[in-house]
């Protein structure tokens, strides 16, 4: 079985076990008062399981085109030459978004999300801080933003801001 249909099969099993929570265990303490509501807590992680249940069938399920015994196509991962790709990038970002998620509590939201942001690009070969900077700020600030004022929920923003 070729490499993307053992993705493929890994990520239903993912969407499965995803699904098993949103179906049977996320809603289980809603007030009675909630259970009569239209949309729960768990109607978008249902619809994600559904669509992503769906995208690894089809991605499991078609049949490739007959390979022409030539060189590979653009796009197929040819795993004799996995030191050809850029592994050290995709690790050095695995690595990131572990960092950026073991940060947001000390540095804040905006604080991790630009460092995050700036360090993420400069992995992939960003060299114009001058542009590079005031576009993470702006957006981290823009999301910051949206999040604690239009939405009206509480991002801490800055280390050592509490409520």
């Amino acid at each position: 079985m070729a490499l993307d249909r053992w993705i493929a099969l890994a990520f239903i099993a993912l969407c499965c076990i995803y699904g098993y929570a949103a179906f049977f265990t996320m809603d289980g303490e809603l007030p009675p008062i909630l259970q009569r509501n239209p949309v729960w807590p768990s109607t978008f992680p249902k619809i994600l399981t559904v669509m992503g249940i769906v995208v690894g069938l089809i991605v499991l399920f078609t049949k490739k085109a007959p390979a022409d015994g030539g060189a590979p196509k653009d796009g197929v991962i040819d795993l004799t030459r996995l030191g050809d790709y850029h592994v050290g990038q995709a690790l050095g970002l695995l690595v990131l978004m572990v960092a950026y998620a073991l940060t947001l509590r000390p540095l804040g939201f905006v604080g991790s999300t630009v460092c995050f942001l700036v360090l993420g690009a400069i992995i992939l070969g960003e060299r114009r801080f001058h542009i590079l900077i005031p576009v993470a700020v702006i957006a981290a600030g823009s999301i910051w933003y949206l999040v604690q004022e239009v939405l009206g929920i509480f991002l801490r923003p800055w280390p050592g801001m509490f409520m």
